[in-house]
This record gives structure tokens, sequence and C-alpha cells, in this order.
């Protein structure tokens, strides 16, 4: 085989391969970060979630699974956030005005987690409930206390919290449906919204 031939097969053997492990490493082109290659798996493969003991703002103690047979919205907070954990409550709010009034509790409920157990007590979560209307029945505020349980949670919905220097943290947002069966079924971005909730009323 000449030099020039050679050369030819090299280039396009180490392309093809190039491309198969771009394809492979993409999840089929499909996933280009991290973010994205965990919603593509939530989609393909509803995940369940581990048992663990919440506590909302009223001190009641519940659990994801007494939520079985219902739709659940789960997003994750922080009460003395001042950006995104706002906007968040803001975003639910809207999420709950969006489904039918007789599917609120009986269909479908609301849970905002606090990832924050040492600072945001109960009374805590009561302020942050009731500045957005959460009524801790169809729109519970909780928190886990158990850190052990809280890491689990957090690794089951793909949450990363890192504190930074201002006594605060860098957490990654969005929203999350779990399905009648405990299963988390769709994780989709915060300024989603109304998409959410139209695919939450077509599951009602």
């Amino acid at each position: 085989m000449n030099p020039v031939k050679r050369s030819v097969v090299t280039t396009t053997l180490v392309i093809s391969l190039g491309s198969w492990f771009f394809w492979w490493a993409t999840d089929g082109f499909t996933a280009f970060t991290a973010e994205t290659a965990r919603r593509v798996e939530i989609l393909r493969s509803p995940r369940p979630l581990p048992m663990v003991t919440l506590e909302d703002q009223d001190g009641n103690k519940i659990s994801l699974q007494d939520y079985e047979g219902r739709l659940l919205a789960v997003d994750f907070i922080y009460t003395s956030c001042t950006t995104l954990c706002q906007s968040m409550g803001m975003i639910f709010k809207q999420i709950r005005d969006l489904i039918p009034q007789k599917s609120l509790g009986r269909d479908f409920a609301l849970i905002s987690i606090s990832f924050d157990p040492d600072h945001d007590d109960t009374a805590s979560l009561k302020k942050y409930g009731q500045a957005y209307g959460a009524d801790g029945k169809i729109w519970r505020i909780a928190r886990v206390p158990d850190k052990a349980e809280l890491k689990s949670l957090l690794d089951a919905f793909g949450i990363v919290v890192i504190p930074d220097e201002f006594g605060g943290y860098e957490h990654n947002t969005a929203l999350h449906l779990v399905g009648r069966d405990g299963r988390l079924r769709l994780i989709t971005d915060i300024d989603k919204a109304a998409p959410f909730a139209e695919q939450v009323v077509s599951l009602l």
C-alpha cells in the first residue's frame, strides 16, 4: 500500500473510531452533559426512591412513599437562599395553579425538600411555605433530619450540593416528577413550568 493510501485509510479509521467512541460516550449522541445523561436515564428507566423520614413545616413525619398512588412534584431548596430557591417557590406555585383544582391533593401533590437540616427547622420551613402559599397538605415544605438519609435521597435524585464561601450552597436545580408507583420518572428545567404542568395533566 502506498503512503498516501495508507494515510487515507489510517485517517478514516481514526475518524470512525472517534465517532464510535463519541456516540458511546454521549449515550448515542443524546447526552452531552452529565445532567442530560441523568435525565435521559430517568426517562428510559424510572428510578425507585429510598425510604427516608421527612419532617414537614407542621412537624409531621412523612415519607415519599406516603404519596404512592398520586403524582408528585419535587424540588430541592434551602430556605435562606435568596436566588434560585426563591425562584423555585414561584415556579412551584405556578405549577400548582396550572393543575385542575379537583386533582390537587387527590391525584397530585407537591413537596419542596430542604437539604440544609442544620438551619431549616420547622419554623423556617413554615415561613418559606407561607411566602408562596404552600398549605402543608397539597404542597409541603420538608426536611430530612437524618444526614445519611438525606445523602441517599440527594443521590437518588442526582442533586449535587456544594457549600460556598458565604454560608450558602451551590446546587443544581430542576423539576422532578415522581410517578404513582413512587419512581422518579421525569427531570426537566425549572423554566419549563408550563410544559411540566401539561405533562402532569396528561397523566391525571
